[in-house]
């Protein structure tokens, strides 16, 4: 069906909400009832040419006395749903006084696979306020008028239909979509890039296609119809297996009716949140395909995977790393990764959509790099491609597709390849929500020539991967005390002592005694090593037979001692072969060595050039891994010369002279 007709479709039900609820419900609530309505309309329709059929065989079965009917039901309805009451939508209408109890003896009637998809939208909730409204045989006779063809949608239309009134629905009640649902455009460029590089590989099999984020399964659909093109086109038949999981009670419900209507399996379809709750632990895929939510916090989540005693996360999928709280998109990634097959020569294909969060966010060590480096040392990702922005519905944000396999072919091994097709669209006649660019046939095929051939140019290039990741190498420089005994000084070091009886027990007994013998010792100069001084002040306690260990005379000197660069460096530990010298923790430092450098001759070159007391403590060296478009695409616009600018400048000046007189006459 074209984008004019879907549109039709979309402004009629649109239509229905505006004209039958605006005094029935507030405009945040409309979806509550035009979703499930626009679903139960698809699947009756596609129930009303079987309807004399279902009823004949359900009579008859039921004369026998038989219980399981299901499989004699989906056999005469030709789908793997039906319904066994008298009515249709169109025949409610026959009965407008009873219009709230056959609709109620209708839904009942629905095999249980509907009515789980009715209770998920908890329609029923709405049937009493729609009725005492009188708006109920309205918008059933609405759903009914022959200009509404919903049964002529096909899964990725209908998926369309919906995320564009659930944007509407969101529009009106100040509210934000909490997934992006993704454009048919994008989709297909997803399609081709993972299935295109193995077209030849295909077998006349079953394959299985999974999806952990699938909203409305447009994803899957889309997969199943272009694979089955791909193997066509070299004389295979496939058969395709689609699974998917999603969170959000809507979106599963329209899902598991489209796949119903497909006659795919829609158990294969199931609810609920894939991270805390993964519904196929121990299945493996040919090919994954979706779009996460980024952004998006999986607190939540979280809890439900900690160990309350150990505080760590049980899924054995994300003990790889988890990243922060508020955005776990990467988990969804990482799940994809745990399903791979590597039992097969195919091996799995992965193709998922990210914002730029998941390429560079997150430090050397921490969760997201952590990810990365898995996923890029095991040599699973080939190529990211950066999109245009403002591609969804409801965000303008950047966003990447990100190509993965177990099987790469022996001239990717140990490369990535970055494709950037920012600048690969059309402008739309007219903007869905923030969807203003799209692709064309053309752009998607240059983008997938440009991969599959591994082209370079401006738009294409290609790394090995250690481009991508770096030695995090902490720089230390030696701490450098001055030490000065002042009165002020020691009158503070006498009134903590006396507040803090607890950290200071081993120190009061002596502290009208130290504060004499400090005095004593090093007057009020200025000491420049305190190296000496420590040495002193140790010589005078035990001559005094003061005990008081490291960590009391740190506290001591932390009143009398300051950082000054000309002081001597504070010796840590000195052995026969080197001095250790204490670190400074305020001019502690990090740099980031790229993975093919060397770090002593980048330290050499980078740090010790300028700060010749600098050295590495290696136990605190980390690899992370960070992709960067900027880095690698950034073009540079040369600035104005001064003479245009200055001739910019004068021509405005021109143009606005008589201006500012106008404007003080029509005052006047």
């Amino acid at each position: 069906m074209n984008d004019i007709k879907i549109n039709q479709i979309i402004s009629y039900i649109w239509g229905i909400a505006d004209d039958y609820l605006r005094d029935v419900l507030v405009r945040g609530k409309y979806r509550d009832v035009i979703l499930p309505m626009t679903v139960i309309r698809r699947i009756d329709a596609l129930l009303e040419p079987t309807k004399l059929e279902v009823e004949k065989v359900h009579k008859f079965l039921n004369e026998r006395g038989m219980v399981n009917q299901d499989a004699a039901l989906r056999q005469a309805s030709r789908y793997v749903f039906y319904n066994t009451s008298r009515f249709t939508l169109r025949r409610l209408l026959d009965e407008p006084s009873q219009i709230r109890e056959n609709f109620e003896a209708y839904l009942a009637g629905f095999s249980p696979n509907v009515r789980e998809i009715v209770q998920k939208f908890k329609f029923h909730n709405q049937l009493e306020t729609l009725e005492e409204a009188n708006v109920l045989y309205k918008l059933v006779e609405r759903y009914t008028e022959p200009e509404l063809k919903l049964e002529e949608l096909t899964n990725l239309d209908m998926g369309y239909v919906f995320e564009e009134l659930i944007r509407r629905f969101n529009e009106e009640n100040n509210e934000e979509a909490g997934e992006h649902f993704t454009p048919r455009d994008v989709v297909a460029l997803m399609t081709h890039l993972m299935f295109e590089p193995i077209a030849d590989k295909i077998q006349s099999t079953t394959y299985l296609v999974y999806d952990g984020a699938c909203g409305s399964g447009g994803m899957l659909t889309e997969s199943e119809n272009f694979l089955k093109e791909l193997a066509a086109e070299r004389g295979k038949k496939v058969h395709l297996e689609l699974y998917g999981q999603e969170v959000q009670p809507e979106t599963y419900a329209i899902c598991k009716s489209d796949m119903m209507i497909k006659g795919n399996n829609p158990e294969n379809i199931k609810y609920g949140s894939t991270l805390s709750n993964d519904q196929f632990p121990d299945m493996e895929y040919d090919f994954m395909i979706m779009n996460p939510p980024y952004g998006k916090s999986w607190k939540v989540d979280k809890d439900a995977l900690t160990d309350s005693v150990t505080k760590d996360i049980k899924d054995p999928r994300f003990k790889v790393g988890v990243p922060r709280s508020s955005d776990g998109q990467l988990l969804f990634l990482v799940n994809m990764l745990s399903k791979m097959k590597n039992s097969t020569d195919l091996g799995s294909r992965i193709a998922t959509i990210h914002n730029g969060s998941a390429l560079f966010t997150g430090d050397a060590g921490q969760g997201e790099s952590e990810i990365r480096k898995w996923m890029i040392e095991n040599d699973w990702l080939e190529a990211v491609v950066a999109l245009p922005e403002h591609m969804f519905y409801n965000t303008g944000i950047a966003t990447y597709i990100l190509i993965l396999t177990n099987r790469k072919s022996p001239d990717r091994k140990g490369k990535i390849q970055l494709i950037d097709a920012k600048n690969y669209y059309k402008k739309m006649r007219r903007n869905l929500g923030q969807k203003n660019r799209e692709l064309d046939e053309e752009h998607i095929r240059d983008i997938v020539d440009m991969y599959i051939g591994m082209k370079e140019n401006e738009h294409s290039k290609i790394f090995t991967n250690e481009e991508f990741g770096y030695y995090k190498i902490t720089v230390e420089r030696p701490l450098r005390l001055k030490t000065q005994v002042t009165e002020k000084r020691l009158t503070s070091l006498v009134k903590e002592v006396n507040e803090d009886k607890k950290k200071y027990k081993r120190v009061i007994p002596y502290i009208s005694e130290l504060t004499d013998l400090l005095k004593e010792t090093f007057g009020t100069d200025e000491h420049m090593n305190f190296n000496l001084v420590q040495k002193e002040f140790d010589k005078v306690l035990n001559a005094k037979g003061i005990k008081l260990n490291a960590s009391d005379k740190k506290s001591i000197f932390d009143f009398l001692t300051e950082r000054d660069e000309m002081a001597e460096k504070v010796i840590k530990k000195e052995t026969k072969k080197e001095v250790i010298y204490e670190p400074d923790v305020e001019l502690r430092d990090t740099e980031n060595v790229p993975l093919k450098d060397d770090i002593e001759e980048y330290f050499k070159r980078e740090v010790l050039a300028y700060i010749p007391d600098a050295w590495i403590d290696y136990s605190k060296t980390v690899i992370g891994y960070e992709i960067s478009f900027t880095k690698y695409f950034y073009q540079y616009t040369e600035l104005r010369s001064l003479n245009e600018i200055s001739e910019h400048l004068l021509s405005l000046e021109k143009q606005s002279e008589g201006l500012l007189h106008k404007i003080l006459e029509g005052v006047n």
